[in-house]
């Protein structure tokens, strides 16, 4: 059974602790529905912390290019699992796992541009915690299994429904989308997404709740 992480600030503390307390480099993961609030969590958890020994890094920068989406046919379904380079992202783990002695650079997604640009991020070979942030950490298909058993824990963002899908059309909108195009694409392809990562909900080891 999953513990619970009550509020924004009990997740700080449990990433301060291990900052403070673990020799080792600790990776957590934080999963969620699209909309949950993935980004909100990690920028408030790395805001309040402020150290060079904590890195946030974003599973969504492993998008494939619009262009390579168009040549296999997956444009309409941008944001499904198998639209990421999975072997990509699970080679950038554990080198992060591994690796500590160097500065290690991942792409970053761009959703200005909706494409993501190379080396835009640094984990620091200071760095002692790091967040991977991403909607399939726990799914068990397509590859997206090589993740789980690389990350110390998982923590999922379970929120109210009503306002991740309002917040999830809003984004759209904000990023070019029409209002009813935000809405067909939040209640469509985000929606069967959603259904996919929802499945993993056991499997987290903890719960975090805010909206």
């Amino acid at each position: 059974m999953s513990g619970l992480l009550p509020h924004k600030e009990a997740a700080v503390e449990r990433v301060q602790n291990f900052i403070n307390g673990s020799s080792a480099r600790v990776l957590i993961g934080i999963a969620g529905k699209p909309g949950a609030g993935k980004s909100t969590l990690s920028q408030f958890i790395s805001d309040s912390i402020k150290s060079e020994e904590l890195s946030v890094v974003p599973m969504d920068g492993f998008h494939y290019s619009n262009a390579v989406l168009d040549k296999l046919g997956r444009s309409s379904r941008k944001g499904a699992p198998d639209t990421f380079d999975v072997n990509g992202f699970v080679a950038l783990l554990k080198r992060i796992r591994r690796e500590n002695s160097q500065n290690i650079y991942y792409p970053k997604f761009d959703r200005s541009i909706e494409e993501s640009i190379a080396a835009q991020g640094e984990v620091s070979a200071k760095t002692k915690v790091v967040i991977i942030e991403g909607n399939y950490l726990l799914h068990q298909a397509g590859g997206w299994n090589e993740v789980t058993p690389l990350l110390d824990e998982i923590w999922f963002i379970d929120g109210d429904e009503d306002l991740r899908m309002k917040r999830l059309i809003q984004r759209h909108m904000a990023f070019g989308k029409s209002a009813v195009d935000a809405q067909d694409w939040a209640m469509g392809s985000d929606e069967k997404n959603a259904e996919l990562i929802g499945a993993g909900y056991e499997r987290a080891d903890f719960i975090i709740r805010f909206n």
